[in-house]
Parts: C-alpha cells; structure tokens; sequence
C-alpha cells in the first residue's frame, strides 16, 4: 500500500470507528455488528503497525469509548477504564500468550489465567469512601465519565454501605446488565405504553443508566457484577480471584462461581469452548470470555498499552448467524448527498431479534460480496441493531437473480447522481434536493450541534412539506401559526419548541460548525477551529496554508472548509442566519504566540491544583498541545501523584518532567 493510500485509508478508518463508538459508547444506538466494528478495528491495528507515523493520539488505537454526555456532569476516573483487546479465536489468544511469556516476561513455564464471563453490559464505575458509596459513573472516553450515581443508588445488587471491615477509598469497576427474561418482559410493557422497545439488553441497560429521571431507571430491571478495583486504599490482593472474594466479602456483587483458574493456553481454550456450548442456556447475554493474567504483581510488570492492559484479552464468541433472502433493495440519501444501499430481507431471527433490514455499505461491497436481487446471504448479528451481509449462498441460485446497479438518478429528487474520484458512494448532484435537505436539518438541530429539541425526522417532513422550511436558518423565522402546520401541535407544543429553537441562536461556535455539516469537520474538528477563530468570518478569512499550520487540520479538513465557506450558496446560507439572530458565542481562544506556543504536553498521574481537563484546557489556552501519550515529540510531562508508567517512559526518553509548581510558573505572568 502506498502512502498517500494509505494516509487515506487510515483517515477513513479513524472517522468511522469514532463514529461508531459515539454511536455505541453514548448514543445506545450501534448501526454495525460487533464483528464488523472488530474488523474495522483490526484493520487500523494492521495499517498502523505497517506505518507507525499513522498512530497519533488522536487514533481511536489509542482511545476508549467516547466523551462523556453534556447532559451529566463529568467524573475523572483516577485510575483510567482502558478498554481490552479482543482475540477472535484460539490461534489469536496462543499468539497473546507467545507475545506475554517470551517478549514480556522472558519465560517458558504456563501462566495462570483468571477466566471470567464476559457480559454483553455497560462498563461502570463505583466510588465507595469509608464504605460508603459517594459516586458512580460510565465508562466515557475512559479518562472522564457520566455521573450516574442517583440512577445507580436505584439498583438493589448495588450496595450503599460495604461489609466491614472495608478501605478508606475503593474504586470498583463492574458491568450494569438485564437479564434476557427480564428484558423480555421489559419490552413487553413498553409495547402495551405504546412506546418504543429495546433492540437488544444492552441498549436496554444504558438507556436506563442515562435516564435524567432516577424514577425511570428505578423501575428497569437493571443488575451488576463486580470485576475489578481501580483505586484501593490498602493492600491488593496476590491474584485475581483473590480480588472478587474480596470483593465478595465487602458485600459486592461478583460472578466468582462462574470464574475459573486455567494454566495456559490448552486450558484456558477448553474453558472457552466450554463456556461457548453453554452460552444459549444462560440467564444473560455473553458475548466472550476476558482472560486475566491471576497473578497482580505480573499483571503490573506487564503494564498497559495506550488503550488497554498487556495483561488482558477477550476472547470472544464468533458471531452468530442465519440465512434469509434479500427481497429488494432500497436506497437511502444522506445530508450531504451520498446515497447507500439497504436489504430488505425475509424476516429471520438472528440471536433472539425479528431482522428484516441489513446494511450493504456501498456498491463495491456489492461487488465484492456479488450480491443479487433474491439471492439468499447469510447475515450476522451480535446483539447489535442493522445486521451485516456475511456471504451468498451460490449454491441455491437460480439465475432469476437481479444485479444491484448503481442509481444513474437520486431517488429523493431523480437528479443526475456522480461518483467523485477516490470515493466509494454515489452523490445527489442537487444541492437543493429535499431528501438532503431533511437529514442536513436533523443534523443541525441534533443534540451534539443546535439541540433544538421537538424536531425529529416526522416534524420536519411536514414542515417542508407545507413549504415553511427549506434551510436550516428558515428554523428562526418559524412564527407559532407556521408550527401548526405540524399534525398534533398545539399552543403549549409551540411555544416551547419556539423557545428551544430561540434559545439555540447563542450556541457555542464551535456547536454551528458542526452543525453546518462541512464535509470532514466532525465535532472534535470543529472545537479545534472554534479555539483558533473569533467567528466564521475570521476562519472564512483563511487560506489553505494556514489553515493546514493547525496541528489537527489536514488537506481534506481544510480544502472542504474552504470550498464550503467560499460557495455563493453557502455565503447566502450564511447570510440568512446572521440576519435571523444566530450569532454563536465566541469560545476561549488559542493564544498563537502564548507561553506554551509549540509545545507538547502529557499530563499524567493525580493533580492538586487542577483536574487533568483543567490542565489539559490550560495547556491549549497558552497554544500548547495536550498529548495522551509520551513520545520523542513530547516536551514537557506534567507529573502529579500517583504518575506510572507516562513517568517511567518520559524518564527513558529523556523528556522534562514538571510538578505542578513548575507548571504554574510557565503560565503564572500570562494567567
């Protein structure tokens, strides 16, 4: 693979596995298979191990889920929840074994694993202070969680107040699960309220984990198991196991009946094998094994990776799969025109869920997959919403089998449709195309860019439908009489929606850039350029070359910006929402000749003075870069208490280490 192609590929890759993760970690809405996900996933791996100037910090290889929702207040986990590297079957885990002993540890002799259940869950954390528990929050991105504490008080498996005798500070991680017959009976009851059932029990549990009413999540049938301690006051357990029998004795939940020791690689496999044949018969969704070196003082030799401990792996199930019949195929319009493919399938169940749709990606998937019109496919689900096409079965087909051309017209307005060079999807040539038009709105007024609440894919058909909307900035002209227009509006419906819509003219900028839904400026990229620029006017004002000077800003990021902000059609766009009010509040700006201009920092360990966001915010304030991970291009680590192995690297490197005094110094006569 060549550079550039594979600079491409890799950039690809990194956008939509961090689509992904938002999607799955914080929306509770996955779109693919967890098999597919992992395919992605093991895709990067490979192209960053072939090219090692592609894994930066900002790589989803070296993240964990997603950022923590605005809607709960954060929580800094003082001990990351990094997340585990899958094996997808019995050769892989021998190879994690080979690489452990031989390139780690220097030794022949098998090592003890802690084999436990891997629950299909949300992964959360407990803070428990002289026994009590004080907090409770969500993964997030793995450094900053969701407090959720009201919502978890609710779970009886929960305890409030630990067994004693008990530490003065314990920080438990463990996995918030239904139970499939609960789940079933859960769904039941949301069907007999008329409301929206659950696609699977994971969906299911954060859901009920993200209620902003702790009343709701009291009545789901939310349970936990304890499987970890990221912060203990006092001695750690020798082993694994140890750990959940001291878990157990405080009073915590934990799955230890179900935990076995196994020595090394053949063992361990049989634990597997044998976990899989019972997997159908259990009380809840597995979707694996996690395999954990037994013995701590080896799991802290070993060490952690940038997004996962060395000393962990899970083993997961292959997915399950059934084959049906693609009956039709339908295509869909995205906001910036790009048309996808959708099976419709005979309906078949596939893990326990009715399919009738799958997600053929884009017409080289077709291609390559050969897919037809009436041919039977087998498709995959593991536990997740849109199922994937695996394969055809040739064998049953009978030659009445239609090919899937690409659409010469956009089904949305039949203008003509193009595909650009280098790119894989068909686009509507119709800039004013009304099915854009629909998902371009939804976008902008979704809860990550304008959140205006009340408008969801129904309410705005009808609107421009009856011709009262036909850009986003139209939104702001909208009168109480033009929203009746609307089936089932009325004036308390009105007035409230006029109210959401009024209160989003003051968002932040960098909420209207990515809600303008430019091509390649995603939310990140867009609090980036909101750091750099006043307003759309000063960023408007840029050329290329200073616009690709930004550390995160690339070619694509910033030939897009430019044939956006410079498009007659887009300058009138832009023009129409000044003139209705939107004037987005100016964020705190980068200096560009500050103190730290240049310069990269990792911040690593507990601060006193700052939390780690604070620190990182005033890294970038002053024109600093914040880095997630120490390197030869790393200036400066910030030390606090408790700093592992950041510290120990940056000492190998030889890069220079600052306490907080220090810190404070640099930026003191700037502050």
């Amino acid at each position: 693979m060549t550079t550039p192609s594979a600079q491409q590929r890799h950039a690809e890759l990194c956008r939509e596995i961090a689509r992904h993760n938002r999607l799955y970690h914080l929306l509770d809405q996955p779109e693919i298979s967890d098999a597919e996900y992992d395919a992605l996933f093991r895709e990067l791996l490979d192209l960053e191990e072939r090219h090692p100037e592609l894994a930066t910090d900002e790589s989803p290889s070296r993240k964990v889920g997603a950022p923590a929702a605005d809607k709960f207040a954060p929580v800094e986990h003082a001990v990351p929840m990094l997340s585990l590297k899958n094996a997808k079957n019995a050769e892989d885990f021998g190879e994690f074994d080979k690489s452990l002993r031989g390139t780690f540890l220097s030794r022949t002799e098998a090592l003890e694993y802690a084999c436990e259940m891997k629950l299909d869950g949300v992964a959360v954390e407990l803070i428990y202070e002289h026994g009590q528990l004080v907090r409770a929050s969500t993964r997030g991105d793995g450094f900053v969680g969701e407090d959720i504490t009201e919502n978890v008080r609710t779970i009886s498996t929960v305890p409030k107040q630990l067994t004693p005798p008990c530490p003065a500070q314990l920080d438990v991680r463990g996995e918030i699960y239904i139970d499939l017959a609960d789940f079933q009976q859960l769904n039941r009851a949301q069907e007999d309220a008329g409301e929206k059932s659950f696609a699977n029990p994971r969906n299911a549990a954060a859901g009920s984990l993200r209620q902003l009413d702790a009343r709701v999540t009291a009545g789901r049938p939310l349970k936990m198991f304890c499987y970890g301690v990221g912060r203990l006051q006092g001695s750690m357990p020798a082993t694994q196991l140890g750990i959940l029998q001291q878990l157990q004795n405080w009073g915590l939940r934990v799955n230890l009946g179900e935990t076995t020791l196994a020595n090394g690689v053949d063992e361990v496999v049989a634990c597997y094998r044998a976990l899989q044949q019972r997997r159908d018969g259990l009380p809840f969704e597995i979707d694996g094994m996690v395999v954990k070196v037994n013995d701590v003082a080896l799991q802290h030799e070993l060490g952690m990776v940038s997004r996962s401990p060395r000393w962990a792996i899970a083993l997961k199930f292959p997915p399950r799969q059934e084959e049906t019949v693609i009956e039709s195929v339908g295509l869909q319009v995205g906001r910036t025109g790009a048309i996808t493919p959708v099976a419709h399938l005979r309906p078949v169940a596939v893990s326990g869920v009715t399919v009738s749709r799958a997600s053929l990606h884009n017409w080289d998937e077709i291609q390559r997959l050969d897919i037809r019109v009436g041919d039977y496919v087998v498709v995959e689900r593991a536990g997740d919403v849109i199922p994937d096409v695996v394969r055809v079965v040739f064998a049953k087909r009978t030659g009445k089998e239609q090919p899937v051309p690409i659409p010469e017209n956009c089904p949305g307005c039949s203008a003509p449709v193009s595909k650009r060079p280098g790119e894989v999807v068909p686009r509507c040539s119709n800039a004013h195309c009304p099915a854009q038009a629909i998902e371009s709105i939804k976008h902008f007024v979704s809860r990550d860019a304008m959140d205006i609440d009340g408008l969801g894919e129904k309410q705005l058909g009808q609107l421009i439908a009856a011709g009262k909307v036909r850009d986003v900035a139209d939104l702001y002209t909208l009168s109480k009489q033009d929203l009746f227009a609307m089936a089932r509006m009325g004036d308390t419906l009105a007035d409230k929606l006029l109210r959401s819509i009024d209160g989003s003219r003051r968002r932040p900028l960098s909420r209207l850039l990515f809600a303008l839904g430019i091509r390649h400026v995603g939310r990140n990229t867009a609090k980036i350029l909101a750091k750099r620029f006043a307003s759309l006017d000063q960023l408007a004002e840029c050329n290329r070359e200073q616009l690709t000077a930004i550390h995160e800003v690339g070619d694509k990021v910033a030939d897009s910006l430019i044939d956006y902000l410079s498009n007659p059609d887009k300058i009138l766009l832009l023009a129409k929402l000044r003139a209705a009010g939107v004037m987005p509040e100016a964020e705190v700006m980068i200096q560009q000749d500050g103190p730290l201009s240049g310069k990269t920092f990792v911040i690593t360990g507990t601060l006193t003075r700052w939390s780690r966001q604070e620190a990182e915010a005033l890294v970038e304030k002053f024109g600093g870069r914040a880095a997630g991970s120490v390197s030869k291009k790393t200036d400066y680590v910030l030390a606090g208490e408790s700093a592992g192995s950041k510290l120990d690297k940056a000492r190998t490197l030889g890069v220079e280490i600052l306490d907080e005094e220090a810190f404070s110094r640099m930026i003191r006569e700037h502050s």
